[in-house]
């Protein structure tokens, strides 16, 4: 596509789409932070975002169990571990974005060309859920689905079969606690059999 017509900074995508070969759900952010906030080059890299500290929390029980509290730094070998061993795909819904105040806020996040949903999912033949973290993102896969977006922590099913669910955001700035959000999740991850019903 061609952009050259705006006069406002234009940021694509830094990362591949993170996709094990026996991938059952992929979970959609808006996309990534500015790149002085990354304490890695993956998925949800601001130390501030509690995605991973929730992942640690709901797989292993401990916060900390994919962050290293000495070096602070997260653990991205033991990260993509996981999401290897429980089929966990992850990609964000904004392919091409435009910062209107030049941070990280979803508010101030224009999606100027969206994720191609459906190229994404012809590469995961086994995943038949979707989930987003967040409003924004909601809404844009509601777009991209001819779906109304579900209310927080429930799914809708689309044309074609695909269940999709939103969930709370992992912001610190979103207003809920750690094991709060973790219970969002877990209610996912159980409905589709990642993990066992005595999980949280």
């Amino acid at each position: 596509m061609d952009y050259s017509d705006s006069t406002s900074p234009l940021e694509r995508h830094p990362w591949p789409p993170f996709i094990p070969e026996n991938a059952k759900i992929l979970i959609m952010g808006t996309f990534p932070p500015g790149s002085h906030r990354w304490s890695m080059d993956f998925y949800y890299p601001n130390r501030t975002n509690d995605f991973w500290f929730m992942m640690g929390l709901i797989f292993a029980g401990d916060r900390f169990a994919l962050y290293d509290k000495e070096t602070k730094l997260f653990n991205l070998d033991a990260i993509k571990s996981l999401l290897t061993e429980k089929g966990i795909a992850l990609n964000d819904t904004g392919l091409v974005i435009r910062r209107l105040k030049g941070n990280a806020s979803d508010k101030f996040l224009e999606i100027v060309e969206p994720v191609h949903l459906s190229e994404l999912l012809d590469k995961m033949p086994l995943c038949r859920t979707l989930a987003t973290t967040g409003e924004k993102a909601a809404g844009v896969i509601a777009s991209l689905t001819d779906t109304d977006a579900p209310k927080m922590g429930e799914m809708v099913t689309s044309a074609d079969g695909l269940e999709i669910w939103r969930m709370p955001s992992t912001s610190r700035a979103y207003p809920l606690a750690l094991d709060k959000k973790a219970e969002f999740y877990a209610k996912m991850f159980r409905h589709i059999g990642i993990i066992r019903q005595n999980n949280l």
